[in-house]
């Protein structure tokens, strides 16, 4: 990260003095990310488009790739103590970063926090594991009840958060019990009764906490079976998604009572676009990217459907779509 200081400068001023200190805290900051988690897994300046499923981001000041509970401990408590703004993320499948960046750290619990082991009827895997892996690996150990999941495209540990679901399935409905960290650095095991899971929500997200893995309770099933439900949902998920670009998943949760892609249907936004970025004309639940759209297109054309939505219905679209950096 290139930081550039006017010679002119008053360095007795004050205020000029808090700024020089805090970029310096920010160079000084990679050295001690490198020594935590090691050097091939801090990146500075990094596109936040290779990092999010909608494929768009502007570069995060350090993306930070944990292989540890520790790690992400020391990383989190580092952060806290330089005052430094860090956002966790799994596959980014959920995520929309701004044009801008993000200006802090980016912690990934992904590719480095991604094992997974089967014994008997319980599944124990890192947050970083795939949600497709999970269930191929439930699938090879002929055990039913996780097909639900084998099509959404985020880790174990953002499923948790948000008791991520599709087609009549939740995670709540097969968690055991979690590991999270606490914002205080402790690690705690929850069993799923304390989860306090919800639509789209749980004590993870309420209480910040991190999710470091989890344990899911499924059952004996036949391996025939199984493949087919797989297929099953997978054929849906083909005929019925925009899975040929990028995007979010679901951009609204859903309102009660009413489905949020017949709302934006019944509004007339079928294929309306800002720019690159567009309401699927195969499902008005997902705002797409057609390449090379850009995070204010996203963002303007969510605001025009929320807008549209409740003039047409009264009913207010909630985003699903969570949104960090700068605009």
């Amino acid at each position: 990260m290139m930081v550039y200081i006017p010679l002119s400068m008053d360095y007795n001023n004050v205020a000029n003095k808090h700024k020089i200190e805090k970029w310096s805290i920010f160079m000084n900051l990679y050295n001690e990310l490198c020594s935590i988690t090691g050097e091939k897994n801090v990146l500075r300046d990094e596109p936040m488009s290779g990092h999010t499923t909608f494929r768009i981001g502007g570069p995060a000041d350090y993306l930070v790739m944990p292989s540890s509970a520790g790690e992400i401990r020391k990383i989190t408590a580092l952060c806290a103590e330089r005052e430094i703004p860090y956002y966790i993320i799994g596959n980014g499948s959920n995520l929309l970063v701004g044009d801008k960046g993000y200006r802090g750290v980016i912690i990934q619990v992904f590719k480095n926090m991604r094992d997974i082991e089967t014994d008997g009827e319980v599944i124990r895997a890192q947050a970083g594991a795939l949600l497709s892996k999970v269930a191929a690996a439930a699938y090879e150990a002929g055990l039913e009840g996780f097909e639900f999941a084998s099509g959404i495209p985020g880790t174990l540990g953002g499923a948790v958060r948000m008791n991520a679901g599709a087609y009549g399935g939740e995670i709540r409905q097969v968690l055991k019990s979690a590991e999270v960290l606490t914002p205080e650095g402790e690690v705690l095991t929850l069993p799923v009764e304390e989860m306090k899971m919800g639509y789209r929500t749980s004590i993870v997200s309420k209480m910040d906490y991190v999710v470091l893995g989890a344990e899911l309770a499924l059952r004996k099933g036949e391996k025939e079976k199984i493949r087919a439900k797989m297929d099953e949902l997978k054929e849906k998920r083909v005929s019925k998604q925009p899975l040929e670009f990028g995007s979010a998943g679901s951009t609204f949760k859903r309102p009660e009572g009413y489905f949020a892609g017949k709302l934006i249907e019944d509004a007339g936004l079928r294929g309306f676009r800002v720019g690159n970025a567009q309401v699927s004309e195969k499902h008005c639940g997902f705002v797409i990217n057609r390449g090379g759209a850009t995070a204010q297109e996203v963002m303007e054309l969510m605001e025009t459907i929320v807008r549209r939505v409740e003039e047409n219905s009264g009913v207010r679209l909630e985003p699903e779509v969570k949104r960090i950096g700068e605009f």
